[in-house]
């Protein structure tokens, strides 16, 4: 299917026709014109608002994982300790990764559809293991769960803990972040999620400290941030950048700025508590457990008993209606309903819920 007539996919969501204009402009070289870095410059102090930050904002042409491996290879040299805290397929991939460039990894894991909790256990980790780097995942989207940081970060501060990772690909633009507050040192986004823009543009918040820690293991690659550390200065970017992908990131944030940040993380909470009390009412089990934080941006549900997900996804695709399955553990026994950024609107919701309610009775 091309186009979903009701799309509810955890990203890439539906991109607007206003940032989708963004790509109609032919523009000149972004390596040779001042207008290039004069859109980096007011994007980046843009981004520093969504992700409550004065650290600098490195903006990279790629999908959102490529902010995941930039960070962990600008930082890493084999042997160093990760601590990873994993609550999803994410969460305990981002181990994986770390493992796979030499990490010396531990992973302090729960349950999938549970969030952070049992802090008595992490700062245990983390007094025993002396880590580098913790590594977290905000939003875990195979889950539909929100992670808890502020503690976390509290815990970093007070066992000198020198990075803090956080994948925020999933929550930047539809849930209030602070980054410095929570002393995140890695702040991870990408475009294609809350902030409605195809998937072509990751960035990353990068703390004093985790500069200190780049220049030090100077990693070499195309996905390198330290030739980003002193790009806009030189005015000399590392490859040449994506101005298109840019200039619609640009947009995304000045809609949600227009519709005021308070007003747009009320919009996904209202959203998304209708979209549980309607599903409960239907009849569905949400996959969260009760006494967790489920993400104001995606809906984890069990996929209802009798029905394989495949030919569960099949009867909503004839409706119209394309949601997302899950990976990993979760694989044919929950399906997601992302709605984030522009598809965190409630007329879209009621076209989604019509739909579950008329495949829910056939079953």
């Amino acid at each position: 299917m091309k186009t979903y007539p009701i799309p509810m996919v955890p990203g890439p969501v539906r991109v607007p026709v206003r940032i989708l204009a963004a790509y109609q402009s032919d523009y000149g070289s972004s390596d040779l014109e001042p207008e290039f870095l004069e859109l980096y410059n007011q994007t980046e102090e843009k981004m520093r608002a969504l992700l409550g930050t004065q650290n600098q904002i490195v903006f990279m042409t790629g999908e959102g994982m490529l902010s995941l491996w930039s960070a962990l290879k600008s930082t890493i040299k084999h042997g160093d300790r990760v601590l990873t805290l994993a609550t999803g397929v994410f969460g305990y991939g981002i181990g994986d990764m770390a493992r796979s460039i030499g990490a010396q990894v531990k992973t302090i894991g729960f349950a999938h559809n549970e969030t952070l909790h049992d802090w008595a256990r992490i700062e245990e980790a983390i007094i025993e293991f002396k880590p580098k780097m913790i590594t977290v995942v905000h939003c875990e989207t195979p889950s539909g769960t929100l992670n808890p940081l502020e503690k976390l970060g509290e815990l970093k501060q007070k066992h000198a803990v020198p990075l803090l990772y956080v994948d925020m690909v999933a929550s930047i633009g539809g849930v209030p972040i602070e980054s410095d507050t929570w002393h995140v040192d890695l702040a991870l986004g990408g475009s294609q999620k809350v902030l409605s823009a195809p998937c072509d543009i990751s960035f990353l918040g990068i703390s004093a400290r985790a500069w200190e820690i780049i220049e030090d293991v100077q990693y070499v690659g195309y996905d390198a941030l330290l030739p980003f550390r002193n790009a806009q200065q030189k005015g000399e970017f590392p490859y040449t950048p994506h101005w298109h992908g840019l200039a619609a990131i640009n947009t995304s944030i000045d809609m949600l700025m227009e519709e005021g940040l308070s007003m747009v993380y009320q919009r996904h909470e209202i959203v998304a508590a209708y979209c549980r009390e309607q599903l409960r009412a239907i009849g569905y089990e949400l996959f969260v457990k009760p006494d967790f934080v489920a993400s104001p941006t995606v809906t984890a549900v069990n996929v209802p008993e009798g029905i394989s997900w495949h030919a569960f996804d099949q009867n909503l695709r004839a409706a119209g209606l394309v949601g997302g399955g899950s990976y990993g553990p979760l694989a044919g026994k929950v399906f997601r309903l992302g709605h984030m950024g522009s598809q965190a609107n409630m007329e879209l919701m009621h076209q989604a819920l019509e739909v579950l309610e008329k495949i829910h009775n056939q079953i």
